[in-house]
């Protein structure tokens, strides 16, 4: 799901920023639940980036905690 839907902003290598998206990996599933389905940010957090073009992707609901362990994952095993 991140490589067909994340990557037309965010970099396909999730330790990178994009050429729209900052650089995601290790987002905590709080995050990514309210970005992707709310188009807002949790209590709290800072944005890495002022602009709000995000769009939201209510449609992904499912798919949160697959794209959680997948950026988890992508944090703890940078390319090389």
């Amino acid at each position: 799901m991140y490589l067909s839907v994340c990557t037309a902003c965010h970099n396909a290598d999730p330790n990178r920023d994009g050429s729209v998206g900052p650089a995601n990996a290790g987002a905590s599933r709080a995050l990514l639940e309210a970005k992707i389905l709310r188009g807002e940010y949790p209590p709290g957090y800072t944005p890495k980036r002022p602009s709000a073009v995000m769009p939201r992707f209510e449609n992904l609901a499912g798919s949160i905690d697959d794209l959680a362990a997948f950026l988890a994952d992508a944090k703890a095993n940078p390319p090389r």
